[in-house]
């Protein structure tokens, strides 16, 4: 038998298709492997606690001790790593462990001033420093970020609904916009 061009052309592409058949499982277990090191969202980032208790462990599994627990669900936290399903969080008040995902959702809160526990900061109805009072709020409120402008955050509450100067908060990052 005299093999052609014809033959090879034929043939490579019997070998390439057998090549994806075993190579495309192969791939895709890589790609699972990507997933499971990380999300590929920026870190760091804010989140919020999901639930009204979440332990926070001195590493990412189980097996880790429970550092502390958190016992207020919609609490801003920062992520500041990824490990598989696991994240590195940060608290308002510096306190660093490992959270598993579940626990934690995109909403975005913000505590006012928290570095402020004597001070109250003006609530507007307006993003301007000019703008109506609508509340005084006191420091470590937690409230709901509706959207920020990179000076100004719309937040809202139990009771409250207004602007707040963004470096006012914590939960969003100085000059982030929020839509």
């Amino acid at each position: 038998m005299r093999i052609t061009w014809r033959h090879l052309s034929q043939a490579r592409r019997a070998l390439m298709a057998l090549l994806m058949v075993t190579m495309l499982p192969g791939m895709a277990l890589a790609a699972d492997d990507d997933k499971a090191a990380g999300t590929g969202l920026p870190v760091p980032r804010f989140v919020s606690l999901k639930a009204d208790r979440v332990n926070v462990r001195n590493g990412p599994n189980r097996d880790q001790d429970v550092a502390w627990i958190f016992t207020r669900a919609g609490l801003p936290v920062e992520i500041t790593a990824e490990f598989e399903t696991w994240r590195r969080i940060r608290d308002a008040d510096g306190a660093e462990g490992w959270v598993y995902h579940s626990m934690l959702s995109g909403r975005r809160t913000a505590l006012v001033a928290p570095w402020s526990k004597d001070t109250t900061i003006t609530l507007r109805d307006k993003p301007d420093a000019n703008a109506r009072a609508v509340a005084r709020l006191e420091a470590n409120v937690l409230g709901t970020i509706k959207s920020c402008d990179g000076k100004w955050c719309r937040i809202l509450g139990d009771g409250f609904d207004g602007y707040v100067e963004q470096n006012k908060l914590w939960g969003v990052y100085p000059n982030e916009k929020v839509d």
